[in-house]
């Protein structure tokens, strides 16, 4: 399966399955970004790439600038269009509006990023077997995001001649995974006019045939990078000049994990990632970890990263070494508005393939949390919906996969959504 070099005339699965095959990692989506960009163009629809989809200054976890720059040279070497890429600079993401009549303004957010992990290979896997699996090491689509942008796409084709009294505006947003790219997209501004907003996920075990009205309170997640910088030393014979940074991480691991869980709600903490790369006779002079707390509120997540910080500022001078921490990505909690549980509800039940209709709290974490609370604070209303996908291994493994059905149900449902939403 040779890379598209356009998505124009394209099956919705075909364009999922080229996403697939050509899996990107959150800020690095500039082949999946240029091609969104010349459809949605050639559609009719006003396209804003670059720093015009987010405030530049909110990203999180943004890649070093010689990965972005292979990144972009690799999507030029699959076909993505020049003229696009040359647009976006070295900021990932789109936007697209179209204004059909006075009516509300109705935003629909997807996000496009694939996760940083390898892909299984092996003919048990169907990607594999069919030919769509990842051609980039280290980088999959184990959780959705290929079929969320083409429910997108989907979306933005079926209301390209008219059906809605109103402005559509599709948000593509980078960089999901970790929680860094949704607060920059809500902060560009582009959300401030939503009066209703919807943001869509498929997958999360549920059944072909399966739509959730609502995924309600996900849980306040920060991710924290933090670096112990200490003095190598000859491990044998001045063990005494050294000052050991991995005995610092190794000690706040373990306090870590003892930080007392709070009564008002539920609590998390997890180290996710330890590295020091020194030798075994050496003392260690630098040693990095991430760690991610979440919270059931916001408030609840920051008593967990501010007590993160406290283990680590101890440990750090227990040991006699300095330390930095930055912020890799975070995200918020909220509420979906009973008003777009019942539109989603509706929807459904207008919508031939629907077999059930379900609500559930989400119970992990989403960085659509801020668009949805952006639309929220300025009057509007949002709904964080889900689209069954038989998926038959967890999001996030190896052998992530979904049914291809789910693409084309997840669009009729929210076309009707928006529709009743004028």
């Amino acid at each position: 399966m040779d890379p598209l070099t356009t998505f124009d005339g394209r099956s919705l699965e075909a364009v999922r399955r080229d996403l697939h095959k050509y899996a990107e990692a959150g800020w690095k989506e500039f082949r999946t970004s240029a091609l969104l960009a010349a459809e949605l163009d050639d559609l009719g629809y006003e396209v804003s790439l670059g720093e015009a989809t987010v405030d530049p200054d909110e990203r999180m976890g943004v890649p070093p600038a010689d990965e972005l720059a292979a990144a972009k040279a690799r999507a030029r070497e699959e076909g993505a269009p020049e003229a696009y890429l040359d647009e976006m600079g070295d900021v990932t993401g789109v936007v697209a509006t179209r204004e059909f009549g006075d009516g509300p303004v109705v935003g629909l957010r997807t996000d496009i990023d694939a996760l940083e992990r390898q892909e299984a290979a092996d003919d048990g896997h169907r990607p594999a077997a069919e030919g769509f699996a990842s051609v980039h090491p280290g980088e999959m689509h184990a959780c959705g995001h290929d079929a969320h942008a083409a429910i997108g796409l989907g979306v933005a084709r079926a209301f390209a001649d008219g059906g809605f009294d109103g402005t559509l505006k599709l948000f593509f947003q980078s960089a999901e995974e970790g929680g860094r790219g949704g607060k920059p997209m809500a902060a560009s501004g582009h959300l401030d006019d939503i009066d209703h907003l919807f943001a869509v996920h498929v997958g999360l075990g549920e059944p072909a045939g399966t739509i959730v009205s609502s995924y309600d309170a996900p849980l306040s997640n920060a991710k924290l990078d933090i670096t112990f910088t200490g003095e190598p030393s000859h491990a044998g014979g001045e063990p005494h000049a050294g000052r050991n940074a991995l005995q610092a991480a190794t000690a706040a691991i373990e306090n870590l994990y003892g930080i007392a869980r709070h009564g008002d709600g539920a609590t998390r903490i997890n180290v996710g990632q330890v590295s020091a790369d020194n030798a075994q006779n050496v003392i260690c002079e630098e040693a990095t970890m991430r760690v991610e707390v979440r919270g059931e509120t916001h408030d609840l997540s920051e008593y967990m990263l501010g007590r993160v910080r406290d283990v680590v500022d101890g440990a750090a001078t227990m040991h006699d070494v300095e330390y930095e921490t930055g912020l890799y990505g975070k995200t918020t909690t909220f509420r979906n508005d009973e008003s777009m549980v019942e539109t989603v509800e509706a929807a459904a039940a207008a919508t031939d393939g629907v077999d059930e209709t379900v609500s559930k709290e989400f119970g992990g974490s989403e960085d659509a949390s801020y668009l949805v609370r952006r639309v929220q604070e300025r009057g509007g209303t949002a709904v964080y919906l889900g689209v069954g996908a038989s998926n038959p291994s967890g999001h996030h493994t190896a052998y992530f996969d979904i049914d291809e059905a789910a693409i084309d149900l997840g669009v009729d449902v929210i076309v009707e959504a928006i529709a009743r939403s004028a």
